[in-house]
């Protein structure tokens, strides 16, 4: 299975993902990425994936033109934006799929309350990629 995930700047929700389904599933191929990435991953990013020993910390921001020409099962869109915006793929996609979560990234609040949120996003990706449809 190869997966591309996509959203807005690639720093948070899409990382959290990709480590997630690196970490589900070992044997896939797992990607994320987007059209104007960010300059890193999100400190909180790291912090509460590492907190379910999840390592994200090696990971960075990727353009989806790193991705150009490649075949993926599946393309999933992580955000509202990404899916509007979603580039046309003129290669092989088998499956477009899309699960809206909202950016931990704006948050607005003190510290404990902006860990809180990430805390809340990085579990609903969890339930998410654990209950993954793979019937294809």
């Amino acid at each position: 299975m190869k997966i591309l995930i996509l959203c807005t700047g690639n720093s948070a929700r899409s990382q959290m993902a990709e480590g997630r389904f690196k970490h589900f599933y070992p044997d896939w191929e797992v990607y994320s990425a987007w059209t104007q990435p960010a300059d890193k991953v999100h400190p909180l990013a790291v912090k509460v994936m590492a907190e379910d020993w999840i390592d994200i910390s090696k990971q960075f921001p990727k353009s989806v033109d790193k991705f150009i020409g490649q075949s993926f099962d599946v393309v999933l869109t992580v955000c509202d934006n990404a899916k509007e915006n979603c580039p046309v793929f003129l290669w092989k996609v088998n499956h477009r799929l899309h699960h809206s979560f909202e950016d931990p990234a704006w948050f607005k609040g003190n510290k404990e309350e902006q860990l809180q949120f990430f805390r809340q996003i990085r579990d609903e990706i969890k339930e998410y990629v654990q209950n993954f449809p793979v019937l294809w």
